[in-house]
């Protein structure tokens, strides 16, 4: 017994193993890892939920889009009061009027017509999205660079959440093909 009591000792006294700083900067050292890697998966979600709501926002967008291109050209068009009823965030758009590089002269105003300026649409992920659809008349741009005069209807649906736009699409309406 007393040699099993010197052996306990000994081996206490002996530096082989981890002592308690050596322990303390190997968990310290794990901890930075586990929370490098906590902060990419973050990340990651993130980007899944974005790439999510762009790629929704872009269905909606191009399946207002088909539902211009199902109608005929002189059908395309808002009403006055509808376009002056739009909230100013519409209306501070490049696309609304005169502005950006599209040549937009004006607003394309009907009558009568069903086309809401600003609409809530739910996309199939469930979520909410704001539709704002402009409708103005363009001029047609020939391949030499210049402009032939030629007024056309162009459409341009943009789609946004939570005040961030995620998708826009632009469509030119010619009256020489009816559509």
């Amino acid at each position: 017994m007393f040699l099993r009591a010197r052996s306990l000792v000994a081996r206490s006294r002996e530096e082989g193993g981890f002592g308690l700083i050596e322990l303390l900067i190997a968990m310290t050292v794990m901890l930075v890892g586990v929370l490098a890697i906590f902060a990419m998966f973050e990340s990651g979600i993130h980007q899944l939920t974005r790439a999510s709501n762009v790629t929704t926002a872009a269905a909606l967008a191009d399946s207002e889009m088909e539902n211009y291109r199902a109608v005929k050209f002189d059908v395309i068009g808002m009403t006055q009061a509808a376009l002056d009823a739009a909230d100013p965030s519409y209306t501070g758009d490049t696309a609304y009027r005169a502005g950006g590089t599209n040549q937009v002269d004006e607003a394309v105003t009907l009558g009568s017509s069903s086309y809401s300026p600003v609409q809530t649409l739910t996309g199939a992920d469930g979520r909410s999205y704001r539709v704002d659809t402009y409708i103005t008349w363009a001029s047609v741009q020939v391949s030499g660079g210049t402009f032939s005069g030629r007024a056309v209807k162009q459409v341009t649906i943009a789609v946004s959440r939570n005040g961030g736009e995620l998708a826009r699409v632009t469509s030119s309406f010619d009256q020489s093909t009816g559509q």
